[in-house]
């Protein structure tokens, strides 16, 4: 009988952990590929950013507040200490990673936050600090950008952060929702995109350098809500792809000096169906390269040019968390040619995107109980 019963006890855990590996693998077909999803990583809280370490560890922020190790075996390390004040609420919270293209001799992380600034005042900010050997602190913090000014409301902080081939970095931000007329204005951070030195101060050859009266870090207006940011892998450009209203959401490449046309003009309409500013179009305002109506609310970016995907090899992958999907666009030049929708059987509010060190996709889903998720081809 004890036979009997340890043979069942051993049938039922082999069954569960069939189960879970159903549960955490699944076959995609794609227009050009089948492709396996499988979970890497699982519990994590509302995660938003990753980044590889050159040991292909990942480091992700979680929104809460926390930024953790995950190691190529998917195991979670304890929180990192050392990390900054993030105000975690609405929107707000622990946003974007990145790390010192020398990261491999100074060991500098970068990151992106809500953060508090008195008064129930938040606004996106840029801190940096040394991961010590071990991997279990950020030493020497330093905030090296704060938006100016900060405000009460929890949404629309942006915000991705982007090197650029000089070392200079990029920042989105968004109109923190209710300041959205303040998109277009050049006297302060709202609804920006700014370009940095990595040690903070105006990166050179800014337009707005020399403008009376204009914030110096500032490289273009006019932007709702950047959560994607990417460099082309040919051109060195920065693509963006921002969060319209109900439609409107936005692929742009963003000049330094142009605007981008936020609020007054857009793809989309308001949330109670009203028409925003003027039209789509409107004199020295620029058009987005391709735009998405109905919103798929677009959220992390990744140019693949990977050798696992020959077939994407080229391709925009962007996240989409209403939309639950990866968007991935074809492109030649400057132009987006064509849109593959994928994974939707999934079911997962996609945060971000990332091309591994191995060639293969790595997702990130907005949860609670947060996953990594690695696409890799069907053998």
């Amino acid at each position: 009988m004890m036979m009997l019963r340890m043979a069942l006890a051993g049938a039922i855990i082999a069954g569960a952990a069939s189960t879970a590996l159903a549960q955490d693998t699944q076959r995609v077909r794609t227009d050009k590929v089948e492709v396996v999803v499988e979970t890497v990583a699982r519990g994590l809280q509302r995660p938003w950013g990753l980044t590889f370490l050159p040991d292909n560890r990942m480091l992700v922020t979680e929104r809460p507040g926390n930024l953790r190790m995950v190691s190529a075996d998917g195991a979670l390390s304890e929180p990192i200490k050392g990390m900054p004040a993030i105000a975690a609420r609405g929107q707000g919270g622990l946003l974007d990673v990145a790390l010192d293209p020398n990261f491999a001799q100074n060991r500098l992380v970068y990151l992106s936050y809500a953060e508090e600034r008195g008064k129930g005042q938040a606004g996106t900010s840029v801190a940096r600090g040394r991961l010590n050997e071990g991997g279990t602190a950020l030493e020497q913090l330093q905030v090296i950008f704060r938006q100016e000014p900060a405000y009460t409301g929890g949404n629309h902080f942006g915000s991705r952060l982007v090197f650029d081939r000089d070392g200079n970095l990029f920042v989105t931000m968004g109109d923190r929702f209710d300041l959205r007329e303040q998109a277009q204005n050049p006297a302060n951070h709202i609804g920006k995109i700014v370009h940095i030195k990595p040690e903070g101060g105006a990166a050179p050859g800014n337009l707005f350098l020399n403008r009376e009266g204009a914030r110096p870090e500032i490289w273009s207006v006019g932007h709702r809500n950047l959560q994607s940011a990417a460099l082309h892998p040919t051109t060195g450009e920065l693509w963006t792809v921002e969060h319209g209203a109900r439609g409107g959401d936005e692929v742009n490449i963003p000049q330094k000096g142009k605007n981008y046309g936020w609020p007054v003009i857009s793809y989309g309409v308001d949330y109670s169906g009203a028409k925003i500013g003027e039209g789509t179009a409107k004199a020295g305002l620029e058009q987005p390269v391709y735009y998405w109506d109905p919103s798929i609310a677009p959220s992390g970016m990744a140019f693949y040019t990977g050798d696992k995907f020959p077939a994407w090899r080229g391709s925009i992958l962007v996240g989409a968390l209403a939309g639950k999907l990866v968007s991935r666009l074809e492109t030649n030049g400057n132009k987006v040619t064509g849109e593959e929708r994928m994974l939707q059987n999934i079911g997962e509010r996609i945060r971000d995107v990332r091309q591994g060190p191995d060639g293969f996709v790595y997702l990130l889903t907005d949860s609670s109980q947060g996953r990594i998720l690695r696409m890799r081809p069907a053998d």
